[in-house]
């Protein structure tokens, strides 16, 4: 039975910890599990995600709470506390290409070495990056990316956690859950075995560690 409380699955989050949280300016970003974390200040954490969203909605809030010394992401423009924070030495930032941290996740799922790609060559991007040359052209090797845990937000899970993402919240989720030791998920319902069509899952359970009743929250 992969399905647990709520308060057993925030136990699984320790500080120090890489955590990929899916989402794309928050939606598909478990709040709940983030509020969790917040309510017991898990710091000290590196986060790796799309942006850091809004100061006062997903990712942002753990940003505001000071609880994240590193981000692994394609931007922060939406949230003015991460840059003030990465201004002030607070917070380390790592801008990656939306699509290139989107193969970088990939490559960590899959076991692979990184992936090779021509975005960044003579840039600031590349700087300390190997850089090899393939009939004639330059590419950047980009390593793959990992992390101890994956937080996630599902549609809808079954017992055994097959994963449903609804609309755009699918994102960085699926992704995700192929790259991390362990994934906890959010589901706005839990049902049982066999309630969800086999054709329509979108992370199988094998990937998923813990799921819990969230609720919903309109996304």
């Amino acid at each position: 039975m992969k399905e647990s409380s709520f308060a057993e699955v925030v136990e699984q989050i320790e500080p120090g910890m890489t955590v990929m949280i899916g989402g794309f300016l928050a939606v598909g970003t478990p709040e709940k599990l983030i509020t969790g974390m917040i309510n017991k200040g898990i710091d000290n954490l590196t986060v790796i995600a799309n942006e850091t969203s809004y100061p006062d909605r997903g990712i942002g809030r753990l940003v505001v709470e000071k609880l994240v010394d590193k981000v692994i992401v394609s931007h922060i423009g939406t949230n003015p506390v991460s840059g003030k924070q990465m201004n002030n030495g607070e917070l380390e930032v790592d801008l990656i290409p939306q699509g290139t941290l989107v193969e970088r996740i990939r490559a960590g799922g899959a076991g692979l070495g990184g992936v090779l790609t021509p975005v960044g060559v003579g840039t600031k991007i590349a700087e300390g990056k190997e850089i090899l040359q393939i009939k004639g052209e330059d590419y950047l090797l980009e390593l793959p990316l990992r992390a101890d845990v994956a937080l996630l937000k599902a549609w809808k899970a079954d017992r055994k956690g097959n994963l449903i993402y609804r609309k755009a919240a699918r994102n960085f989720n699926p992704i995700m859950a192929t790259a991390a030791d362990k994934v906890l998920v959010e589901a706005e319902e839990i049902v049982e075995v066999g309630k969800i069509d086999p054709a329509r899952v979108h992370t199988p359970g094998v990937y998923v560690d813990m799921v819990f009743a969230g609720g919903g929250d309109g996304e």
